[in-house]
C-alpha cells in the first residue's frame, strides 16, 4: 500500500516537472545557504581556537607596567617592574607547572649572504613548555644554556627560510648585532597569532645571552614580561588571583585602590571569549540562512493548495470509490515530504560544493561537519511535514460530492 502511494507522489511529482523544479528549488537554496553559512562559521571558530592554542593551553601573560608623564601614558612594558626574582617566586605557587621570565628586541640576523630582522626572545628552559611549542629539529634549550649564557639560538620556521632556503640550518652560525650565535635547533610551525602576526618570524636565546648580548639594561635582572603554564585550566581562575596577590605583595602595593603595575592576561579566558563570539556568529548565520529554508516550505505549501484544486475531482472519485480519508492525506503528505526531501539532499550537495568553493576562491577557512549536514536535512524534512500537512489535511475534507462537482 505504502509502495503504491510513493509511486504515486512521484508521478503526480513528475506530472509538472517544471513546478516540481522550481518548488525544489526553495529548499535547495535554503538547505544549501544553511550547510555554507555554518561551515563558514564553524571553520571561523576553529581557526581563532588553532590561534589561541597556538599560544599554548592554560597559559598567562604578564607585561611589565607603563610610564605616565605629565599625564601621558607610554603603553606596557616601559616601566621596569618585572624581574627574575617574580618568576622564580610565581614558580613556586601550588598549580604553576612551568613560568619562563622574557627579554625580547628586534636585531638584525646575518647569516652567509643573507640577512633577517626579526624578534629575539631571550627566555630560559621552561619557555617551550609553557608555549607547548616543539622542536622540528635539533636539541632543547636546557639549564645549563641560561647559566653559562651560551652563545646558541634557536630559530623559527620563517626566520630559517629567510637566511638558510632549503639548507639545514643546525650547526650553522648566525650573527646577531655582530655577535654569533650557533644554531642548536629549529622550532616547529605555529602558525599566525589572533593579531595576524607570523609567530614563526621569531628566534629565542637563553635570557642571560639575551641580557649579555643583545637587550642589555641598566637595571639588571629586568624582564619584559612573565609567561606562566597551570597545570590544569580549571585552576586557572584560582591561581590568575594568586598570581595578582603575590606580584603586588612583592612590588609593595599595600592600597587596595591602588593601581596594578603589571598587566595580567588570562589566555584562557581570551580562547572562551574568542570561541563563544564565533560560536554566537555561526548560530546568527545559520538563523540568518533558516529564513530561505522558511520561504521554501511557504511555497512547498502554496504549491500542494494548488494541487488539491487542481485534483479536486480525483480526490472525489477515490472518496467515493471507498478511499478513506487517511489514505488521501497520507498521499498528499508523501508529496509534500519527496519535494522537500529531494530538495534538501540537493542543498546538501550544493551548500557544500560552494563551502569549497569558498575556501578555495576567498582562502577562507571552512569546516563541514556531519551534525550541520544531518541539522539541514532534517530541518527540510520537519519543514516538509509542517507545510506539507495543511494541504494534505483540506485534500482530506474535501466532500465526495461537491469534489465529484468540481469543473
Amino acid at each position: 500500500m505504502f509502495s503504491a502511494m510513493l509511486l504515486e507522489a512521484v508521478r503526480a511529482i513528475g506530472a509538472n516537472r517544471m513546478r516540481s523544479f522550481l518548488t525544489m528549488l526553495g529548499m535547495v537554496i535554503g538547505v544549501a545557504a544553511v550547510v555554507l553559512m555554518l561551515a563558514v562559521g564553524e571553520g571561523t571558530r576553529v581557526t581563532i581556537k588553532k590561534q589561541v592554542d597556538s599560544l599554548g593551553t592554560n597559559v598567562f601573560i604578564i607585561l611589565a607596567g607603563f610610564q605616565n608623564t605629565s599625564g601621558a601614558r607610554s603603553g606596557s612594558g616601559t616601566r621596569h617592574t618585572l624581574n627574575e626574582s617574580d618568576a622564580e617566586a610565581l614558580a613556586q605557587l601550588e598549580g604553576v607547572e612551568a613560568v619562563s621570565p622574557v627579554v625580547n628586541s628586534n636585531s638584525q640576523m646575518v647569516a652567509g649572504g643573507q640577512n633577517w630582522n626579526t624578534m629575539v626572545m631571550g627566555v630560559n628552559s621552561d619557555f617551550l613548555t609553557v608555549r607547548s611549542w616543539d622542536l622540528a629539529a635539533g636539541r632543547p634549550m636546557d639549564e645549563l644554556d641560561v647559566q653559562t649564557a651560551s652563545r646558541s639560538i634557536w630559530l623559527g620556521q620563517s626566520v630559517a627560510k629567510e637566511l638558510f632556503g632549503s639548507l639545514d640550518p643546525l650547526g650553522q652560525t648566525v650573527r646577531v648585532k655582530n655577535v654569533p650565535f650557533l644554531v642548536e635547533g629549529l622550532l616547529a610551525a605555529k602558525g599566525q597569532s589572533l593579531d595576524g602576526r607570523d609567530q614563526d618570524d621569531t628566534a629565542i636565546v637563553p635570557l642571560t645571552s639575551s641580557q649579555r648580548y643583545l637587550a642589555g639594561s641598566q637595571f639588571r635582572g629586568m624582564v619584559r614580561m612573565i609567561m606562566l603554564k597551570a597545570v590544569t585550566p580549571d585552576i586557572m581562575p584560582r591561581l590568575e588571583e594568586d598570581i595578582r596577590d603575590l606580584l603586588r605583595e612583592r612590588h609593595h602595593i599595600l592600597d587596595p585602590m591602588q593601581d596594578d603595575d603589571f598587566f595580567l592576561n588570562n589566555l584562557s579566558a581570551v580562547m572562551a571569549s574568542a570561541e563563544a563570539t564565533a560560536a554566537a556568529m555561526t548560530l546568527l548565520l545559520g538563523a540568518i540562512a533558516s529564513v530561505s529554508l522558511a520561504v521554501g516550505g511557504i511555497g512547498i505549501m502554496n504549491i500542494m493548495l494548488v494541487s488539491v484544486t487542481e485534483r479536486t475531482r480525483e480526490i472525489g472519485i477515490r472518496l467515493a470509490i471507498g478511499a478513506r480519508r487517511k489514505d488521501i492525506q497520507t498521499q498528499f503528505m508523501l508529496e509534500a515530504m519527496l519535494v522537500s526531501l529531494t530538495g534538501g539532499l540537493l542543498g546538501l550537495l550544493s551548500g557544500a560544493s560552494g563551502a569549497l568553493l569558498v575556501q578555495a576562491v576567498w582562502r577562507t577557512s571552512v569546516m563541514i561537519t556531519p551534525a550541520s549536514m544531518i541539522l539541514s536535512f532534517t530541518v527540510s524534512a520537519a519543514i516538509g511535514l509542517f507545510f506539507g500537512f495543511y494541504p494534505a489535511w483540506k485534500a482530506a475534507r474535501q466532500n465526495p460530492i461537491e469534489a465529484l462537482r468540481f469543473q
